[in-house]
Order: C-alpha cells, then structure tokens, then sequence
C-alpha cells in the first residue's frame, strides 16, 4: 500500500500532516523532500505530523524518517510528531531513543494505564 499525506495549515500559520497507509523505505524519500521544502518555506511554522491513520511502519522507511525529523529539528525545532500508535513507539524506541523529545502523545500522563493491575487479578469486581 502507498501513503497519503494530507497538509492542513491552521489560521496562526501552523501546518499538521496527516499521514495515511504505510511509510516504507520508498515513501520515506519523497516524504523527506516534501518535509525539507515544508519547514524552508515555512520557518516560523510548527509543523506537526499525525501518524494516527498509519498501518505500517516498516523498519527500513523509519531510519530515513527519523534521520529527516532529527536534521530538521538541528537546524530549528520546528517538527513534532502526534498519534503515535504503541507499536510504532517501539518501532522508534528500538531505531532512536532521542526522537521522543519530538513525540506528543495525549496518553502521557493517562491515569487508566495501570488499571489492568490494580482490578484484573480480582476474583470478584463487584458485589450485590
């Protein structure tokens, strides 16, 4: 499958793609070109990738993706990445443990992510 990339620009200038399907090694090139030109042409803007619709993160595409995404931020910190599925999360723990400084996930600070221990190990969860 092929990846779509949808650009949407907010009203203080700011830019989020939303990415779609899989990013592979054969995506990662056109998409680096297309993140190079994006922050040249923008240089005030935050540019914000959603990675929510994604399928597949394959691990050859996500070593040229990582390496744009910390080149950009070298030069001004501007990129940030949201969404990020679990799996995919490992995919870039594994690659780069210094790209989570760029990923904004709501479920940071999730209060529920501990539940499963504190409640799935009682025999009775409720009583009448």
């Amino acid at each position: 499958m092929s990846m779509k990339a949808r650009i949407h620009t907010d009203a203080h200038g700011n830019i989020t793609i939303r990415m779609e399907g899989d990013l592979n090694y054969e995506n990662s090139s056109p998409l680096k070109q297309e993140l190079e030109s994006l922050t040249g042409n923008n240089p005030s803007s935050t540019i914000t990738i959603d990675m929510h619709a994604l399928d597949f993160v394959g691990s050859s595409g996500i070593g040229l993706f990582v390496d744009t995404i910390k080149s950009l931020n070298n030069r001004r910190d501007q990129v940030r990445i949201s969404n990020v599925k679990t799996e995919f999360l490992k995919v870039f723990k594994l690659y780069d443990l210094d790209l989570f400084s760029v990923i904004e996930n709501e479920f940071e600070s999730d209060e529920t992510e501990f539940l499963s221990q504190q409640f799935a190990n009682r025999k009775n969860t409720f009583q009448n």
